[in-house]
């Protein structure tokens, strides 16, 4: 088989460099977009943080078995749930008891759990395209950088280097803290999800039996 001709390897090669070099800027762009959505993603683990632990709040198993006990104090009640997730689940499935549809509760708590994976693949996906994108952004800057350091330009290569770790650390940055979120939102959540599942197990069956009764009560006789 005959080699490539220079020509064409050249063609191929500076395609491949430009492709690179265009790559360059949306690289760095998304790399910040996935700092930003990070802090923002902090920044609601902290309010949840809090919901947790301030003072005078309510264990989510105990809001559960109050507002499920009650249902018309469930939308009162579910404002004190740790997060938006668990809030609209408290109300739903208390509304779902007090309406008597018990059935209803295993559709507030399929909906809590879809709540759930779409939150966590938000993180997920920064622990890995935080990462990617670092590395992306490492290596783009670095061609030129070579380049320049057979010109002798030491200036150009040292900018470039400069560019290359600032992406690197951007990366992983992003990865490691957004792991970290993803544990720790993977256990509350279990553990919420527990909670709302003890709660509305002893509620439901309450609710059962005052449906039961209102059904079977006999009519007064004219």
């Amino acid at each position: 088989m005959n080699a490539l001709p220079l020509a064409e390897i050249e063609i191929v090669t500076d395609a491949l460099s430009g492709v690179a070099e265009a790559l360059e800027v949306p690289v760095h762009v998304m790399a910040l977009l996935l700092l930003l959505v990070l802090a923002l993603e902090l920044g609601r683990g902290l309010t949840e943080t809090w919901r947790r632990v301030r003072p005078g709040r309510l264990p989510l198993l105990e809001l559960g078995r109050r507002a499920f006990a009650d249902p018309k104090q469930a939308d009162a009640l579910s404002r004190q749930a740790p997060s938006r997730l668990a809030e609209r689940a408290v109300f739903g499935i208390g509304t779902a008891i007090g309406t008597g549809k018990p059935d209803d509760v295993e559709n507030a708590l399929a909906d809590f759990e879809l709540g759930v994976q779409r939150r966590l693949d938000r993180t997920r996906m920064l622990v890995r395209a935080g990462p990617a994108l670092g590395l992306m952004g490492t290596l783009i800057p670095l061609a030129p950088g070579l380049a320049a350091l057979g010109r002798g330009d030491i200036a150009q290569l040292a900018d470039n280097m400069q560019t290359a770790f600032a992406a690197t650390v951007v990366g992983l940055l992003v990865g490691t803290v957004a792991f970290a979120l993803t544990l720790a939102r993977t256990r509350v959540y279990t553990e919420d999800l527990a909670a709302l599942e003890r709660a509305s197990s002893q509620a439901v069956p309450a609710g059962h039996e005052r449906l039961t009764e209102t059904v079977a009560e006999p009519e007064p006789a004219t």
